[in-house]
């Protein structure tokens, strides 16, 4: 049975006791606010994140791993043991992240280590929960093309439910037009977003009124998810646990939720989300 090393970049957004417990190792990218860069999750934390987000006047911007950071880390695994290696990232369609790790493969032709990477096409803990389930099933002795299969039925199966609490950081960002931004903030229209199957953030609905909103996204989730089946899901929250707790507690009314992990939004989707967003990623589990 071949040793399986699980790896991920810092945007999935894993709580630290879940990578602790499995064993996931973390690239982290690069955060660029102000003229200053920090490094996700090492010199930055979420919280202090969200507070230079707001005195920001500009958009914060990321950069990604370069090749030879995941080449050296993936070294390293090798030398301490792993004979095969597995890399779930970012959306290709988000950042270079996927591409890096890609790269990073031909750096390592001198040693015998087998490297496969993926592309998550998602963000945040909407793709961190992928790497937490191959993560187990490494753990439990599953070989390379059964995690491989898990990873590709999460993909295939998972659906995440956006909502924000401004759209000044979507105007900024590019993902609507200013006079758009103006016109649905003096309506009070609160879109409710999603990820597209290349991992690209796109509008399921744009509702009249956060409580109208709120209740929306769960009439939509209710199309996708039937009422009462078993799911596992995450919830997201833009430094705002108090709305992350109320969306978790209209989930669990709904689900027979076999795990539920909450975890603050990292600055790849904060940036451009805000603060105050609220997520919940769902995938179905198998009754067994």
């Amino acid at each position: 049975m071949a040793k399986i090393k699980v790896f991920t970049d810092s945007a999935a957004d894993i709580p630290k006791h879940l990578l602790d417990e499995l064993d996931i190792s973390v690239i982290p990218l690069k955060v660029h606010i102000d003229g200053v860069t920090y490094i996700d999750g090492v010199t930055l934390d979420k919280e202090d994140f969200y507070d230079k987000l707001k005195a920001s006047k500009q958009l914060p911007s990321t950069s990604q791993p370069s090749p030879l950071d995941f080449a050296e880390a993936f070294r390293k695994a090798a030398e301490e043991g792993a004979e095969e290696i597995i890399s779930i990232n970012l959306s290709s369609a988000m950042s270079g992240t996927y591409q890096s790790a890609v790269l990073a493969i031909s750096m390592l032709e001198d040693i015998d280590v087998k490297v496969t990477v993926i592309d998550s096409k998602a963000a945040t803990y909407v793709y961190g929960m992928i790497v937490v389930a191959v993560a187990r099933a490494a753990k439990a002795g599953k070989s390379m093309e059964e995690c491989v299969q898990i990873a590709e039925r999460y993909i295939r199966e998972q659906k995440v439910f956006f909502m924000v609490d401004t759209l000044e950081y979507l105007q900024k960002g590019g993902r609507i037009a200013k006079a758009s931004a103006l016109v649905g903030t003096l309506l009070n229209i609160t879109p409710i977003l999603s990820l597209n199957d290349e991992g690209e953030v796109y509008g399921l609905d744009k509702v009249r009124g956060k409580n109208k909103a709120f209740n929306r996204v769960f009439e939509l989730m209710s199309k996708r998810f039937p009422l009462g089946s078993s799911v596992s899901i995450g919830i997201l929250h833009g430094n705002n646990i108090e709305a992350a707790n109320k969306w978790k507690e209209k989930v669990l009314s709904m689900y027979d939720v076999k795990e539920c992990v909450t975890t603050p939004l990292g600055p790849i989707i904060g940036t451009h989300a805000g603060p105050g967003t609220v997520a919940c990623v769902l995938v179905p589990v198998d009754d067994e």
